[in-house]
């Protein structure tokens, strides 16, 4: 049980490193641009590859129509998401030793796990809903007015995750270290609850 409980709190520690590295990154390459432009996503804002990234990407959205990219005090997530990580690693951390001390059993990682994985389903679906609107959501009296070839107004979201082609802009979207961590993080409690389900069971 307490090599379970040690990788619970590990797990659960490796949330923090979403206040240090991006969580996602979306990258917009195209014949123009030989160095892509990059967008890395924190939990508390957004931030260019490069110095001048997030000027470049509002200045082509202008043409299109397509809103400034938001600042933190744009979007409500910005300041909610720190505090439900925070919160989650503080909890983690916190069921990882009362399991250490035999005070709780492994079922407790599972909850935090299942948990975990609602809060993540829903910034995925919350994420993916501010794409679309993002890409979607345009200025009528915008320079640029393109559409389908069956006349609808084209769309200009980026991928979930993946590759897409936005007019001659190849677009990339890719988990960055911090989600990189948080999955790890995730797995290292599932496996912990497994670990101490089964020394439970021998003790048994």
């Amino acid at each position: 049980m307490k090599k379970a409980s040690i990788l619970m709190i590990i797990g659960s520690a490796l949330l923090l490193g979403l206040f240090v590295f991006p969580l996602w990154n979306i990258r917009l390459g195209a014949p123009q641009y030989p160095e892509p432009l990059g967008i890395d996503i924190h939990i508390n804002g957004l931030q260019g590859e490069n110095e001048f990234d997030i000027q470049n990407i509002d200045g082509l959205n202008h043409y299109i129509g397509m809103k400034t990219l938001p600042k933190p005090a744009d979007m409500w997530e910005f300041s909610v998401f720190p505090k439900v990580v925070l919160s989650m690693a503080v909890i983690g951390i916190l069921i990882g030793i009362l399991g250490f001390i035999g005070k709780i059993s492994s079922i407790w990682f599972l909850i935090w796990f299942i948990v975990m994985g609602i809060l993540g389903t829903l910034g995925i679906y919350d994420f993916n809903l501010w794409l679309v609107e993002y890409g979607t959501d345009l200025d009528p009296n915008a320079i640029l007015k393109l559409v389908n070839p069956d006349g609808t107004p084209m769309k200009y979201n980026p991928p979930l995750i993946g590759h897409k082609k936005l007019l001659n802009f190849d677009a990339f979207s890719y988990p960055r270290l911090g989600g990189v961590l948080l999955g790890i993080g995730m797995l290292f409690s599932l496996i912990g609850y497994f670990l101490g389900r089964k020394s439970t069971a021998n003790l048994n």
